[in-house]
């Protein structure tokens, strides 16, 4: 037994997270861990607990749609473990103070966090705001049945959130932005001939023409808070054989946008950069996010003493369009997708205060 003093909601936390390690949720397979969180919400007096596919979600009591909606969000799937693991990955051993285990940190520690906070708070009448939880489900692939599937369902419900805190790995800092992403396929076409003579129109040298412009790419206008686009060409395929001059060379070029166009916007933008090449995008549904300064989110996070900062990595923030969301949760990015991942048990307790008093301390402007 720890000599330590734990928030009262801790060993509580601590044992709905390792049933979540010890049962396997990869993306699009997480039914098991959406049976635990519907049945361990209802068994903590949660009144209206709902499921959409394996999302499952809760309202507190009194929602009134004249006020804004704050959902607290985190997602119980996991990426499969990596064939690096020293450990069993679905055993939730705890080891001198750290917590082991496949989810435990990407992002089963933000989730019970999360939860036990929508239970501190969700029969509080002085928020100014409606609170929602939502644990979803295929955020490791933005699958079509986690939170592109549940917005659209919240905003049938009549229950679009007004803003979102997005529980992921950020060491309790408050990251304000996230750079959305666009892969293109890209097609250069030439002619064939034979590479003795000389015959042909070569499709790699149309390539490298078109990937040279890529590499040059600039927008006249960049963000305040992401900067530059950043354009990467990351694959490349032509050729048959040594003597016959190439007709097709495809290559594939990865885009990290940001706020200041659409990635519709930048589609446009990309494609007028290049000559030769045909570029189709994979698809335009991951938008960057960017949290004003000014919001009530951020300013009671650097209230609490954290400093925003600008997430390297993607979330549902992504898929979030046009609602305010910040990302803040215990453990460390670094962590995640790893082999023998852990959360320290310590940064399971310093959610559980922290979180609290960021949420019952918003300020929101009459």
């Amino acid at each position: 037994m720890e000599n330590v003093q734990r928030h009262p909601r801790f060993y509580a936390a601590l044992a709905l997270l390792r049933q979540l390690i010890a049962t396997p949720s990869p993306s699009r397979e997480e039914s098991d861990t959406a049976d635990i969180w519907q049945e361990w919400l209802t068994a903590q007096g949660v009144s209206d607990v709902r499921r959409l596919h394996n999302n499952v979600w809760a309202v507190a009591p009194g929602y009134d749609s004249s006020r804004p909606t704050l959902m607290l969000n985190s997602h119980h799937d996991t990426v499969r473990p990596a064939a690096s693991w020293t450990r069993n990955p679905f055993s939730p051993d705890i080891v001198e103070g750290k917590l082991f285990g496949l989810g435990s940190n990407d992002a089963g520690a933000s989730g019970v966090t999360l939860a036990s906070s929508f239970l501190d708070l969700m029969n509080d009448t002085s928020l100014p705001y409606n609170l929602i939880l939502a644990i979803t489900a295929a955020e490791e692939v933005m699958g079509e049945h986690g939170m592109r599937a549940f917005l659209p369902h919240l905003k049938e419900s009549g229950m679009t959130p007004d803003m979102v805190l997005v529980g992921e790995p950020t060491g309790m800092q408050p990251a304000i932005a996230e750079r959305g992403l666009l892969v293109f396929d890209a097609v250069a076409k030439g002619k064939s001939g034979h590479a003795a003579r000389n015959e042909g129109i070569n499709a790699i040298y149309r390539a490298m023409e078109d990937i040279e412009r890529l590499r040059k790419f600039s927008t006249p206008v960049v963000s305040e808070v992401l900067g530059p686009v950043k354009v990467s060409v990351t694959m490349i395929n032509a050729g048959t054989q040594h003597n016959v001059v190439p007709d097709k060379c495809t290559y594939v070029v990865d885009v990290r946008t940001t706020d200041a166009y659409s990635n519709e916007e930048t589609v446009g933008l990309i494609r007028e950069s290049v000559k030769w090449s045909e570029l189709t995008p994979r698809s335009t549904r991951v938008h960057a996010s960017v949290i004003p300064a000014s919001h009530p989110l951020v300013k009671g996070a650097v209230a609490l003493g954290k400093t925003p900062f600008v997430s390297p990595t993607t979330s549902d923030m992504a898929l979030m369009h046009g609602i305010n969301s910040l990302k803040m949760g215990p453990g460390e990015s670094s962590r995640s997708h790893t082999a023998d991942e852990f959360i320290l048990l310590d940064e399971i307790d310093e959610a559980l205060r922290q979180y609290p008093r960021l949420l019952k301390n918003l300020k929101f402007e009459n």
